[in-house]
């Protein structure tokens, strides 16, 4: 990864430090973008301490949850920078109690996609004049779960059940994989956008689950991994020459929840549903006002 610039957000804990330290040992030159940024100086803190690397590591702040935020992170990133090889789009958040993003959304949602989609296009520019360059959307196995979107309840307009919401995000970042994906190949770009998944991962993105309940959920599992292991879907998507736009990557164990990199097998149709894709991307570019520009 010599000579090549990578975002990872979120890249302060868990999948996402693993990721940034991953890379940086790997010689690309890394910005981990993090909402918290005495978090992400002690995150850069322990992986320059690790060793030696020709690369670079940075750390910029990104409040995923403030379109306004996002939109200097990215004026900032492009001012300083000539190129961006890789975006990966890990932070999230899971099952918070009911609370809303600074512009009004349900929190998942706004984070773990919104925000996202707006990074994605404010960087796609850049993201364009650098050859062969990648967008990594992490997901979840929990997409499957999610039976469509409700768009009047996209602001709590209505009742809030945590594991829905989060189910929906997940599904919103694979559409958003998916749709942009078509997108990209219809206007003949030089960019991959493609998705992974962690399996089973024991992080701090499950903080707000109690620990009872949570241990009670590990338990059902035979192997719950750290988060070295559950990093390696996003690496392998990131990095691997063979990977191809519109691929999905996940864990290789039974019902993917441990194991090592291999195309996902999880699948649904609404997963598939491109008239929702399109309905999901239409509306995120009219709220969150970013726009993809496709041409060459």
């Amino acid at each position: 990864m010599l000579g090549k610039t990578v975002i990872v957000t979120g890249g302060n804990t868990g999948i996402g430090y693993e990721t940034a330290k991953a890379l940086y040992q790997a010689n690309a030159e890394v910005t981990i973008a993090a909402r918290d940024m005495k978090k992400a100086a002690s995150a850069m803190e322990r992986i320059l301490g690790e060793g030696i690397s020709k690369g670079r590591l940075s750390i910029a702040m990104l409040n995923l949850s403030s379109l306004k935020d996002v939109a200097s992170f990215a004026s900032e990133f492009n001012g300083n920078n000539s190129r961006l090889d890789v975006l990966i789009n890990n932070a999230g958040v899971m099952v918070p109690p009911a609370s809303k993003t600074e512009d009004g959304f349900e929190l998942q949602f706004g984070v773990n996609f919104l925000g996202h989609f707006a990074l994605t296009a404010q960087l796609f520019q850049l993201l364009k004049s650098t050859p062969h360059a990648r967008i990594v959307t992490l997901s979840s196995g929990a997409a499957t779960l999610a039976e469509g979107i409700d768009f009047d309840n996209l602001r709590l307009e209505k009742s809030y059940e945590p594991w829905r919401e989060y189910a929906i995000s997940k599904l919103c970042g694979i559409l958003l994989t998916y749709t942009l994906d078509q997108k990209i190949k219809t206007a003949g770009l030089d960019i991959i956008s493609v998705a992974s998944h962690p399996g089973v991962t024991r992080t701090d993105l499950q903080r707000h689950i109690p620990g009872e309940e949570l241990e009670g959920m590990y338990s059902a599992f035979d192997v719950v991994m750290e988060p070295w292991q559950g990093a390696l879907p996003t690496l392998y998507a990131a990095t691997v020459e063979t990977v191809k736009g519109g691929e999905f990557y996940g864990p290789d164990g039974e019902k993917e929840f441990s194991g090592f990199p291999a195309i996902s097998g999880h699948n649904s149709a609404t997963m598939r549903d491109v008239v929702l894709g399109e309905k999901l991307w239409n509306y995120a570019q009219v709220v969150t006002q970013a726009v993809f520009d496709f041409e060459k």
